[in-house]
């Protein structure tokens, strides 16, 4: 069929329209193509020679500079210094054990470094630098250095490295950095791959290991050439990582190593928590260790000792060592119980020096007893009759949550490793762990902090300061981080009874400060200083009838093991409280005299700032404080009294 003219004219305009599009879609692939080998072939073409010639680009991590520590005031605790190693790369060195000769009478290297660095040469590619001394000194990269020709393939090399100026001091605090290894990569779900660089360090216990995670900080990268045997040929581009950021914790450095030289090699703990925010100002276990040994992998002859001192000098005893609270924990019994309405605060008690419970006597530690005492003369003279009468009649459930309130019982959150729960025990809790029922005497034994009841030093120290404030006062140990300031533990009102809050202050500053307390001799005589507070003793064995008859062996009688646990808390000033403190001295008898001691000194410094007056004590102490004060200043450093070692 013939079409018409207008009908072919149509047609042709369509396939002219399609010709167009496709010659210019050609066009342009054609172009991008030519584009895109241009690219290959002039833009790319250095690289990809090397990647024709069987090179390839590595992408290699740079490690960051680790954050470091510092005390409120800015000391360091926790720093980065340089450290110099010596390396060995075997295919320039040839014969490898002829240049370890050489090397040996040029520095010291000790047998055992020699046979493991030797090893690793001959398990490495022969590449590949090997590290056969670290922590070397400046004089021995130099002697390298003069004798290089002698030493081929034998290079020094700097990095960083982790040292705690203020040594055993922070041990417990600050912890340690160590070399990563395959338990610390197996214990990550998804571990960064910078913990698999060669030597690369990370916190294994305390604020080092618990802010691992801030201190790192992020790694940097660099490209490298690299042959096909994976030879580095030079380095082609680099961006720096982001180093780790600053901490600055609570502690004050003068006041933690005055503790330190004070509890001497006493097996104790001190805890010294600020009553306005929180401020952990103290916080030493005894006795120590210098991390600086664990650093690069301590020695037996180093290890060995600490593991197996009675005195147990890698635990930390103020979080991790949890005791029987004693007579300290009577204060917890006594408010339960006003609170309640169960008892006034000047009702009484007869107290005979023993109480008898279900068959069974439950004696008090004055064996004539105390005879009539209401709650303040109890406290005072620590009558343990008075407290086994109220706990009957309140009951272990409101005794372990008034005790909750006041924080025992409780995990605190704090950057240290280990801290423990303590135990405040219910009816519930026995049941469950046991498979018991609570009995009668569970309650009399609890009532003076014996039994299942269990606290930490932290949790004492807490307790003590909520007494103080009438506050949930909350431990605080990291101040700021990379200078942004943490939240505060001023904690919010507890919402009790000021008035019995009041008699229990009051109550606590008879037992230092009256002649019949039982911490009279441990007494400030400063008004602007004075303190209040409550002495314990922890029973570590039983004690038995036999034993009563014939008269209780006295700790001092005993082996070290078997004498009880010596305890005091208090809070200083009486008027306007600013420190609570809380003493653990282990098997060191009465709190009287190994706690309360030790309690006064602390807070008088604390308060003070330094040493303080003579005349803070009675007239019959200074004579031996002044010698005693001259013995600890010559223990510390001078760096450490005067904080000359400040960033």
């Amino acid at each position: 069929m013939r079409r018409n003219r207008a009908e072919n004219d149509a047609s042709h305009t369509r396939l002219t329209r399609r010709a167009a599009l496709l010659g210019g879609a050609q066009l342009l692939f054609m172009g991008g193509l030519a584009a895109r080998m241009r690219y290959l072939q002039v833009d790319q073409a250095d690289q990809f020679r090397l990647l024709a010639e069987e090179n390839r680009i590595n992408i290699r991590l740079i490690p960051p500079a680790r954050g470091e520590i510092f005390d409120r005031n800015g000391v360091l605790l926790a720093q980065n210094v340089p450290s110099y190693r010596i390396v060995m790369v075997r295919e320039d060195a040839g014969d490898a054990e002829a240049v370890m000769d050489r090397l040996s009478r040029i520095i010291t290297i000790e047998p055992d470094v020699r046979e493991r660095a030797m090893a690793e040469i001959r398990r490495s590619a022969p590449f590949l630098p090997v590290t056969i001394v670290d922590d070397v000194s400046w004089d021995d990269v130099s002697r390298v250095s003069v004798n290089a020709p002698a030493l081929p393939g034998v290079t020094p090399e700097v990095g960083l490295t982790r040292v705690y100026p203020r040594g055993q001091d922070f041990a417990h605090v600050v912890g340690r950095v160590g070399r990563v290894s395959q338990a610390d990569l197996d214990a990550l779900e998804d571990p960064d791959q910078l913990l698999r660089i060669p030597r690369f360090q990370i916190g294994k216990i305390n604020v080092e290991a618990r802010r691992e995670d801030i201190l790192r900080g992020k790694a940097g990268t660099k490209q490298v050439e690299v042959n096909a045997t994976g030879r580095v040929m030079r380095e082609l581009s680099r961006r720096e990582g982001e180093s780790g950021k600053d901490i600055q914790l609570t502690v004050d450095a003068n006041l933690q190593r005055y503790v330190q030289a004070r509890l001497s090699e006493e097996s104790a703990a001190v805890v010294v928590i600020d009553c306005e925010n929180g401020d952990l100002a103290a916080i030493a276990s005894a006795p120590s260790y210098d991390p600086n040994l664990f650093i690069g992998g301590i020695s037996s002859k180093d290890y060995n000792p600490l593991l197996e001192s009675k005195y147990r000098p890698l635990v930390n005893k103020t979080v991790q060592g949890t005791y029987p609270p004693g007579s300290t924990f009577k204060m917890m019994v006594a408010m339960a119980a006003i609170e309640e309405g169960i008892i006034g605060p000047d009702e009484t008690v007869y107290c005979p020096g023993h109480l008898e419970v279900a068959g069974r006597r439950f004696h008090c530690w004055k064996r004539a007893g105390h005879g009539w005492v209401d709650l303040e003369n109890s406290l005072k003279q620590s009558c343990d009759v008075y407290y086994y009468d109220l706990a009957l009649k309140v009951g272990i459930e409101k005794i372990s949550a008034m005790a909750n309130r006041f924080g025992l019982g409780i995990k605190h959150d704090l950057a240290l490793s280990s801290v423990a729960s303590g135990l405040t025990p219910t009816k519930e809790w026995k049941r469950a762990t046991r498979g018991a029922d609570w009995v009668i005497g569970d309650t009399v034994n609890a009532s003076i902090g014996q039994g299942f009841m269990l606290a930490s030093p932290l949790q004492l120290a807490v307790m003590s300061a909520r007494i103080a404030t009438g506050r949930a006062v909350m431990p605080r140990l990291v101040k700021t981080i990379d200078g942004v300031e943490q939240p505060s533990g001023a904690g919010e009102p507890l919402n009790m009874n000021e008035n019995n809050l009041r008699k229990m202050r009051n109550a606590m500053f008879e037992v230092v400060n009256n002649r019949r307390g039982t911490a009279y001799r441990s007494r400030i005589i400063a008004e602007e200083f004075r303190m209040a507070g409550k002495t314990g003793t922890s029973q570590v064995r039983n004690i038995t009838a036999a034993e009563r008859a014939r008269g209780v062996s006295r700790n001092e009688d005993l082996p070290w093991e078997r004498r009880d646990h010596a305890l005091f808390v208090s809070f200083a000033p009486f008027d306007k409280p600013r420190y609570a403190i809380s003493v653990l001295v282990e098997h060191g008898g009465g709190g009287s005299t190994a706690a309360a001691p030790i309690a006064r000194d602390v807070i008088l410094q604390a308060l003070a700032g330094g040493d303080p007056p003579l005349e803070a004590y009675p007239t019959a102490d200074r004579g031996r404080i002044k010698t005693q004060q001259r013995k600890l200043r010559e223990m510390q450093p001078q760096a450490a009294l005067d904080g000359n070692d400040q960033a």
